[in-house]
């Protein structure tokens, strides 16, 4: 048996935590799974996994052979990367992570139109709110919202997340309308719960230069886009929202954009990537195609899309 499948086996199973799901996922039989760790173990006289009809634990050896692996995979991928860089086309495994509400609203067009243009590349998204580890994660790619706080990595700036401030009309006529940023403390705000930053953070306005930022409250907090949307329309209170997911509810009047005459800053948003490594094929023209879809700027004639990223230290 080849080695570097027995390695890949035994570490889907150890991640999976059976040779059933590790089997699926490699899209062969358990039973091959099994060979294939049988065939290390027996290489390496000693057992890596112990085995009982309910359940499976690593072993000392097990653990530390498990770490190597990873590794050694890694490397592998590497190696095979560098080859397909040699011919330039776009090939292999994608994963990429992206917030929910822009990942459905905004991303999935122009993942599709990518998979279209290049159909040698398969991509995993990932949709989450939650704050995801570019590597430990084991994501090649993800969007970030807001400033950017890791080292260590590159980024690309895309078009701002915009956000606006609204409620609907049946809230309205119950609470009436804020004239005012500072007027939102007397009213239901209805707020984003994310682990990586206080649930009641101000909103922020700005007119003539001047920034408001009045402490907000509310009953209800939610780490879904979709869900403060429904409560919004539902008339639970006033929601701070990106555009794009409110866009159809404004247009149909669920929803009545407030303080039209303050803007609400937008956020920045980013592509990061690992920058230790020489960008594949792949990933290069995704990103090209992610920039393009969404510029930060107008882009300029002649100008390599790859060329405005920045390293974040």
């Amino acid at each position: 048996m080849d080695r570097l499948s027995g390695m890949a086996a035994y570490v889907k199973t150890v991640e999976l935590g059976s040779f059933s799901a590790a089997g699926v996922s490699l899209g062969i039989s358990p039973q091959m799974v099994a060979k294939h760790v049988n065939y290390l173990e027996s290489r390496l006289g000693t057992r890596l996994i112990n085995r009982t009809t309910r359940q499976q634990s690593l072993t000392e050896i097990g653990k530390k052979f498990y770490d190597r692996c990873k590794l050694v995979l890694a490397e592998t991928d590497w190696a095979y990367a560098l080859a397909e860089e040699a011919h330039g086309t776009p090939r292999g495994r994608l994963r990429v992570n992206a917030p929910v509400s822009f990942g459905a609203d905004s991303l999935i067009p122009v993942v599709t139109r990518y998979l279209r243009e290049n159909p040698a590349v398969d991509i995993d998204l990932v949709l989450s709110d939650r704050f995801v580890d570019l590597i430990d994660d084991d994501f090649e790619a993800v969007f970030r919202t807001g400033p950017l706080a890791e080292n260590g990595l590159s980024a690309c700036e895309i078009t701002p997340f915009r956000l606006v401030a609204c409620a609907s009309p049946t809230y309205l006529r119950q609470r009436g309308s804020p004239t005012n940023p500072s007027d939102l403390k007397t009213h239901e705000c209805l707020g984003h719960a994310h682990w990586s930053h206080p649930a009641d953070y101000p909103w922020r306005f700005v007119r003539r230069g001047r920034i408001y930022e009045p402490q907000v409250r509310g009953q209800l907090r939610l780490n879904d886009a979709k869900g403060l949307l429904s409560a919004a329309i539902d008339g639970f209170g006033i929601v701070l929202i990106a555009e794009d997911v409110v866009r159809q509810a404004l247009a149909a009047g669920q929803l009545v954009r407030i303080l039209p005459d303050f803007e609400t800053p937008s956020r920045p948003m980013h592509i990061v990537f690992r920058p230790d490594r020489r960008l594949t094929p792949k990933l290069r023209s995704f990103i090209d195609a992610v920039v393009g879809a969404f510029p930060r700027d107008p882009p300029a004639s002649g100008v390599d899309k790859i060329g405005k990223t920045f390293a974040m230290s």
